[in-house]
């Protein structure tokens, strides 16, 4: 029987990150913000940890994880950045990008980060609390959501104790996530392809490629997070493009619509994608009627929410 935990909540202003790093170097689990949800950290290094991740979440172990590093000079000691890649990383990182590579020889990370393949899926995150960790562990700290496998994924603390509470050793409590929504993923072989849209609008990395992105498709073999059919789902089953709600459902608006729940009333993609996972955490908790959802547009940031929301709708 997996042994019961009694997490702390740890606060980065009251010598918080020394205890969250500690912790992460002795082979604990750490949850702590990033500005696209919270993570569910481990040292990459250790099989053991990256193992507990898994066990933690109910995650398939062909499902690969995000390294989170500091600073490029972190991701060349892990894996190979060139090219268009590099171009991106100084483009866009820190922040809500993803970009997987290939896995530099010698690398110190648990095979079980990259589900055996030769490819490493990395990230630089801008929120201040999480750089202050990375930088306190000196290794890179893998951190899927910190949400149950398939489930709605956290952006504050009390989500992470919510679903996770007895599980993991400590909470770093740094607030609500300002994005609200995963990285966008980048991969290279043999195209530039979206393998997964995110905080980063997929327009913002064309216009900086100068050059479309390939898109993924649906049909092939998971290379990177987040690509699960059923995946972010709520308790209560989700209908979408909803103008007129049935009988019984709840509507999550999008717009000028009159809804309890509402992402974003003035039709903000900004603003719904951070509202996107809180509302679905406070609808789960109000109740199991159906979710029905406003239409929202498939640009921006709104083709990230819409793949959420079509990952959430699937059948379970």
């Amino acid at each position: 029987m997996t042994e019961r935990l009694e997490t702390q909540i740890l606060i980065p202003g009251t010598g918080g990150v020394a205890q969250a790093a500690a912790l992460l170097r002795a082979g604990g689990l750490v949850s702590f913000p990033t500005e696209t949800v919270y993570g569910l950290g481990a040292d990459a290094a250790n099989d053991r940890a990256v193992a507990r991740v898994f066990e933690a979440k109910g995650r398939p172990h062909f499902n690969p994880l995000i390294a989170h590093v500091p600073d490029v000079e972190a991701v060349e000691q892990i894996a190979l950045l060139g090219g268009v890649a590099r171009d991106l990383a100084q483009a866009f990182w820190p922040g809500p990008m993803t970009l997987v590579l290939p896995i530099r020889e010698g690398a110190e990370l648990s095979r079980l980060v990259s589900a055996g393949l030769p490819t490493v899926a990395v990230r630089i995150p801008a929120h201040p609390v999480a750089q202050k960790l990375l930088k306190a562990v000196g290794r890179p700290v893998v951190a899927p959501s910190a949400n149950p496998s398939g489930r709605i994924s956290p952006t504050t603390a009390q989500h992470v104790v919510s679903n996770l509470g007895d599980r993991i050793e400590a909470v770093l409590d740094g607030g609500p996530c300002e994005v609200g929504i995963e990285s966008t993923i980048i991969g290279f072989d043999p195209k530039r392809t979206l393998l997964r849209p995110g905080g980063l609008p997929r327009e913002a990395i064309e216009a900086a490629l100068g050059s479309p992105l390939a898109t993924r498709d649906e049909t092939a073999d998971i290379n990177a997070p987040g690509q699960m059919t059923s995946h972010y789902a709520p308790d209560a089953r989700v209908r979408l493009d909803v103008k007129t709600p049935r009988p019984g459902e709840r509507l999550l608006g999008f717009g000028p619509v009159d809804a309890e729940w509402n992402l974003s009333p003035g039709g903000d993609l900004v603003e719904a994608a951070a509202n996107l996972f809180r509302m679905l955490h406070e609808m789960d908790r109000a109740g199991d009627a159906p979710i029905a959802v406003s239409p929202i547009p498939d640009t921006g940031l709104g083709r990230a929410i819409n793949d959420r929301l079509h990952r959430a709708a699937a059948p379970r």
